[in-house]
């Protein structure tokens, strides 16, 4: 008989190495899978796996045993992906603003005029914001389906909640964004 996650967790905290290698070999491919989809990227989406198995050893000895496991290395994996698309922006915009050197070859740029740029930056900042004033129940849901890409069951997960509230909160939040974003209009 195979041993449960929260088996291999309690072996682990022993120090039981090769239970925990059970339990990345159990879980490597969602969680693969989940940033892969995240990122766009195989091979950054493989250093995330890395760091979300990093993570996960660190962290081991805060595991909820009450919850799963699996929605716990999700939520670790959501956040690596997080970190890795708020440092990339950041490297873009580093690039973007820092002055070439004399040796630097001039590339045509195929982006967007900096007038639409702007507009852009401008609405993407007045999303983020409404977004940012929602209360938790309701931005965490929203964040996980509509800009990570999960499906109402694996937020479920994640959130450790039924995927009716999920879909509730969801439909909550995109009313009060609606609402908020039509109110700044005016």
């Amino acid at each position: 008989m195979s041993a449960t996650d929260g088996d291999l967790v309690a072996r682990a905290l022993l120090g039981d190495q090769p239970a925990f290698g059970d339990l990345m070999r159990r879980h490597k491919e969602p969680l693969y899978r989940l940033l892969r989809r995240l990122t766009g990227d195989p091979e950054e989406a493989y250093d995330l796996l890395q760091e979300t198995f990093v993570a996960l050893w660190s962290a081991l000895d805060r595991f909820d045993s009450t919850r799963s496991f699996e929605g716990w290395a999700r939520r670790i994996a959501i956040n690596k992906s997080r970190d890795w698309a708020r440092r990339r922006t950041v490297r873009r915009w580093v690039a973007a603003v820092l002055p070439a050197g004399d040796d630097a070859t001039l590339v045509a740029d195929r982006g967007p005029s900096p007038e639409i740029a702007a507009g852009d930056a401008i609405e993407l900042r007045r999303v983020e914001d409404a977004i940012a004033e929602l209360p938790g129940a309701l931005k965490e849901p929203l964040v996980l389906t509509a800009i990570d890409g999960l499906s109402q069951r694996q937020a479920a997960d994640v959130l450790g909640i039924s995927e009716k509230a999920v879909e509730t909160r969801v439909g909550r939040a995109r009313a009060r964004l609606a609402a908020a974003l039509q109110s700044k209009d005016r």
